[in-house]
């Protein structure tokens, strides 16, 4: 009886601990990597890619902050996509880049983020990367689809 006693009082004890925190103290509002950082696009469409060829983009981003700004990470949303960022710290009014890589392997259409956090900065900001991949038939054949669909040339 006292074992169960002992153990109901420990479980007691511990809840109460927990329920006695307080509410913190008005916080100002986290800054946003937006708020250090201004990409210059957000988007990237590659359009139509052939399959197993893999595709980079570069999106460039400039430092607006008043102090050198560190890129801590640049996380994908899946293994296909490889984000490349910049080592060291970006000054103030300097623009540097992050390179999205995509693996093309599955045929489709697909749309994919990069998560980048900035150092001593609360909230993130996403890229993303956008296309469809076509089987190297389909692809062949869109891009005869698209010569035939060009104007023709004058011989001027």
């Amino acid at each position: 009886m006292k074992k169960v006693f002992l153990f109901a009082s420990a479980i007691l004890l511990s809840a109460s601990l927990f329920a006695q925190q307080t509410a913190p103290a008005a916080q100002a509002p986290q800054k946003k990597a937006e708020d250090v950082i201004k990409f210059k696009e957000l988007t990237y469409d590659f359009g139509k890619i052939k399959q197993s060829v893999p595709v980079t983009h570069n999106f460039e981003f400039t430092n607006t902050s008043d102090a050198p700004v560190i890129i801590e990470s640049a996380t994908p949303s899946c293994g296909c996509t490889t984000p490349v960022k910049p080592d060291g710290a970006i000054l103030k009014g300097k623009t540097d880049k992050i390179t999205a890589g995509f693996n093309a392997v599955a045929v489709g259409a697909f749309n994919k983020s990069i998560t980048i956090k900035v150092a001593g900065v609360g909230l993130p900001v996403q890229i993303h990367i956008t296309g469809e991949v076509l089987t190297p038939e389909a692809y062949a054949k869109y891009q005869a689809e698209k010569g035939q669909s060009a104007p023709a040339k004058s011989g001027q």
